[in-house]
Order: C-alpha cells, then sequence, then structure tokens
C-alpha cells in the first residue's frame, strides 16, 4: 500500500521521488512515508516492503548539492564507520536512495543512564573517522569559513532577532573574541570533522552508532566534533559530566596517536573555545532558519546555547568581553 490519501495536498516532488524509488527496487506497490526532514532543503521518505526498509533522501538540485554527501559517505566507509550505503541516484533530480539506519536517534534514547555506553561507541566511531583523516581531500575549515561562521551571530541574532545595533565599542570587543576563537581554532591540529556529530544524527544501529547528516564536513580542528557530540543543540549535561566525558576521548585520541595536545588542561580549553565559536554560529543559524526559511521551532533552544555561551566564558578571563557584550545585550541564560 501507499501513503498518499486522497485528499492529501500536491507534492510533485514527493511523487517523483516514491516513482524514482520503486523503479530501483523493482517495486509495484509499498509502504512509503516521511522519515524526517532537517534544517535544510533537503527530506527524507521511507519505503518498508515485506520486511525490509530503505529511505529516499530528496534534495532539490537548485536548493542542494548531493555532491558533498556521496563524497563522505564513502570517506566514512573507507573509514568503517556505520553511514547509508548509496544504492541508487538520481543527480540531476536530486534523489538518493539509502540503506535504512532505523528509526531510532541517540535523542530519542539516551538517557543519564545510558548515555556514557552510547557516549562509548560514539568515541570510539570518532576516533575511526579522525584516524583516516587526509588532507585536501574536504574543504578546510580555515579562518574564512570560522569568520563567516562567526558573523552569523551579529547578523542574525543580534540585527534581525534581537533588532539591536553593536555599538562601537561592543563591535570592537566582539572583534577581539572573534580574533581569540578563531587563533585558538586555527592553531589546533586538523582532522576529518564531521561538523555535526551530535545525538540527534547519531542512530541505534548495528554496528552502533550509525552516522548521518554528514554532507557539510570539513578539514579542521581536531576539538570541534567532541565539542558536538557533549555540548549538543538539543540536550544538556552536567559540566562535570562533561569534562570527564571530554577526558575519556583525549586518552582514547592519545592511546590511537591522534594529534591532540599533550596536556589534558590545554585539550580542555582548545575544546571549550571551540565550544564558543559553534555555540555562537548556531545562535545565528537558528535565528536564520527562522526568519528566511520560515522554521520557528529551532529558536526555542536558542537558551541552551545563551547558558554554555555564559558558563564557558566565566571560566576565562579573555573572554570576560563576551560575557559583558551578553550582559548589554541582555542575553540571560536560563
Amino acid at each position: 500500500m501507499t501513503s498518499t490519501q486522497p485528499d492529501a495536498p500536491l507534492d510533485p516532488r514527493m511523487d517523483e521521488a516514491r516513482r524514482f524509488a520503486f523503479e530501483a527496487l523493482g517495486l509495484q506497490q509499498a509502504e512509503f512515508a516521511p522519515a524526517s526532514a532537517d534544517a535544510s532543503f533537503r527530506r527524507y521518505f521511507r519505503i518498508v516492503s515485506e520486511g525490509r526498509s530503505w529511505v529516499v533522501m530528496d534534495a532539490p538540485p537548485d536548493r542542494e548539492d548531493c555532491g558533498p554527501f556521496i563524497h563522505v559517505a564513502g570517506l566514512m566507509q573507507q573509514a568503517g564507520l556505520n553511514g547509508p550505503r548509496i544504492l541508487a541516484q538520481d543527480l540531476q533530480r536530486g534523489y538518493l536512495l539509502l540503506s535504512d539506519l532505523g528509526r531510532q536517534t541517540y535523542l530519542h534514547v539516551i538517557d543519564e543512564h545510558n548515555a556514557d555506553a552510547l557516549f562509548d561507541a560514539a568515541i570510539d566511531a570518532l576516533l575511526r573517522w579522525q584516524q583516516s583523516s587526509v588532507p585536501d581531500v574536504l574543504p578546510a575549515y580555515d579562518e574564512a569559513l570560522l569568520r563567516r561562521e562567526l558573523a552569523l551571530f551579529p547578523d542574525w541574532y543580534v540585527a534581525r532577532h534581537l533588532r539591536r545595533e553593536l555599538t562601537p565599542a561592543q563591535a570592537a570587543a566582539w572583534d577581539r573574541v572573534q580574533t581569540l576563537l578563531v587563533d585558538s581554532a586555527l592553531a589546533q591540529a586538523r582532522v576529518f570533522v564531521h561538523r555535526d556529530y551530535m545525538p540527534r544524527n547519531l542512530m541505534i544501529s548495528e554496528p552502533n552508532p550509525g552516522v548521518l547528516d554528514f554532507q557539510d564536513a570539513v578539514y579542521g580542528p581536531i576539538s570541534y566534533d567532541v565539542v558536538c557530540l557533549f555540548k549538543d543543540a538539543f540536550l544538556s549535561w552536567p559540566a562535570a559530566r562533561v569534562e570527564a566525558w571530554a577526558r575519556i576521548y583525549w586518552e582514547r585520541a592519545r592511546a590511537a596517536q591522534l594529534p591532540v595536545a599533550d596536556d589534558f588542561g590545554r585539550f580542555l580549553r582548545e575544546f571549550e573555545w571551540m565550544g564558543v565559536q559553534r555555540h555562537l554560529k548556531v545562535l545565528g543559524i537558528f535565528a536564520r532558519i527562522n526568519y528566511r526559511d520560515g522554521k520557528p521551532h529551532y529558536l526555542a533552544d536558542t537558551p541552551r546555547f545563551i547558558r554554555y555561551l555564559r558558563e564557558t566564558a566565566s571560566r576565562y578571563a579573555e573572554l570576560a568581553p563576551l560575557t559583558q557584550l551578553f550582559d548589554e545585550l541582555g542575553l540571560q541564560a536560563p
């Protein structure tokens, strides 16, 4: 059977995605229903037939490029990670047929009792990903990209969401903070960076975890994906537990001869400052997704990032200008 109802709104791309997938699989009929969507223009459908399932990615070519997804999927397979396999593709129309990694993300099931075991598997997969790193096969996470990301905060969160304009003194303080964060990121060793390695993009799968949403991968700071994993966009953990998990990662990374800092205190500082860069970027992205793309629900998670940022900045005298800027903008942690 199909999921299409007589009174369903017209959705030509969904119908086209179904025809593409059924033809590739040699199916005449099967269950076909939305699986998920994300913050981009991509969306996903699941096909179920006789106990088997597959996923179709719909990536409109005028909005999305499937090329990076295909490229990074190959790199992940080479690294031994459990990512979706590409079974068929129609790049002209923007469709990919993928293996199905399951229905439950880490975010669906993680809690204080099972987090250690789930993160243990996630750390192991991250180490394999990082160990497979080679230069010049992914875009560089360079100064230009770091600064473009940071610019999302004043451009979208401050100017568009708060409807505020930074004073000359605030703009100067912001520039000093940016330089500190960018310099810290660029001083780190570089590896493959998933760029959104968080529980929402990790699947309960076999082997565990299944890894999704990797098309924006870059070659950049080694602490970046560790921050994504433990300082997530959609759930928070006590600071002591985050530090303990960061130490576990650091110890295993050193044992694997990955180029992390020799001293854990230095690594923790790099990790936390990388988190500041990411969280400022995400505040801007969530505002942009609301005002440009009409997806308002992401803004509900912005208080989490304000809390992360204030907590981290309070531990480093160099980041005091960021705390002062947040005070002046009225950005308080809940």
